[in-house]
């Protein structure tokens, strides 16, 4: 559960498109669905909303990495079933790739001891 200490972070720019990708990648799913797991999966840290998850999805179906189709929910209501192609399953390869180098870079920066300062040019 979120408290008003900890609000939700905010994803970084191609984030969202790394984590849709994902939750596509486990079977065709509806925005609702996608938005769900991703947040069940991070402990509800990151939250997406509607403003950022539709865009992102025509997005990525506009690339051509997601196809869509009309079909029923669980809760019987119409909703628009996403699922990977098989461009955007390699699309997934390469952005969790990059995103990890990514992320392994910023960990090291973090964890690194302090270095000493730069000799006083003037002295």
């Amino acid at each position: 559960m979120k408290s008003a200490a900890t609000p939700p972070l905010d994803l970084l720019r191609g984030t969202l498109d790394l984590l849709v990708l994902r939750a596509l990648s486990w079977g065709p799913a509806h925005g609702y669905a996608v938005a769900r797991w991703i947040e069940q999966v991070t402990g509800d840290v990151l939250s997406v909303g509607e403003g950022s998850l539709y865009p992102a999805l025509h997005r990525l179906e506009e690339r051509g990495w997601v196809e869509a189709d009309w079909g029923v929910s669980d809760n019987n209501r119409r909703a628009k079933f996403y699922r990977l192609t098989s461009v955007g399953r390699a699309q997934l390869r390469v952005e969790t790739s990059t995103w990890t180098r990514f992320a392994t870079a910023v960990y090291a920066a973090l964890e690194a001891p302090a270095t000493p300062a730069a000799p006083n040019a003037t002295a």
